[in-house]
């Protein structure tokens, strides 16, 4: 068995034979020497799709310009995961629950969020570094600059 190069004569010969097989018109096709002349598009239709009418088209425009509104004022959550919670917090995350198409995106730090998910047990431990972390967020309201009285429960966290 010879080896044929590709720019060699007996390769090109064998390509335009190869070609010459494929590529035949038909004698229909070959008789029309002008091709048809092209006509301008339509402009887009007003008229409603097929089976959407005017009021369907008002709700559809603001849900959409509720979903914007919604993902202009989105959380931007810091995750401060301690145990087995964090990765059910990280399915928020992925693909089947995907957060990111409302807007919230997870932050590393807590100057760059909107609040912060504990998620987990809190051990005596890890306080530390968790008040480290809510020291640097800023205090609003009364009830959290200490202006306000706290009230004795056994929910309420007492510092």
């Amino acid at each position: 068995m010879a080896l044929l190069l590709r720019n060699s004569p007996r390769m090109a010969f064998l390509a335009s034979q190869r070609a010459a097989a494929i590529h035949t018109t038909l004698p229909s096709l070959a008789q029309q020497s002008q091709p048809a002349p092209f006509a301008r598009a339509p402009p887009p239709s007003t008229a409603s799709p097929a089976g959407i009418s005017k009021a369907a088209e008002y709700v559809i425009s603001k849900v959409d310009d509720l979903m914007n509104w919604a993902r202009r004022g989105s959380i931007w959550p810091m995750t401060f995961g301690l145990a087995c919670c964090a990765v059910e917090m990280m399915h928020t995350g992925a693909a089947r629950y995907d957060l990111d198409r409302f807007g919230v995106i997870f932050r590393p730090s807590p100057r760059q969020s909107d609040c912060m998910i504990v998620a987990g047990t809190l051990t005596n431990k890890m306080a530390p570094a968790l008040r480290n972390l809510v020291s640097n967020i800023l205090p609003w309201g009364g009830l959290e600059a200490g202006d306000e009285t706290s009230y004795e429960s056994n929910s309420v966290l007492n510092s």
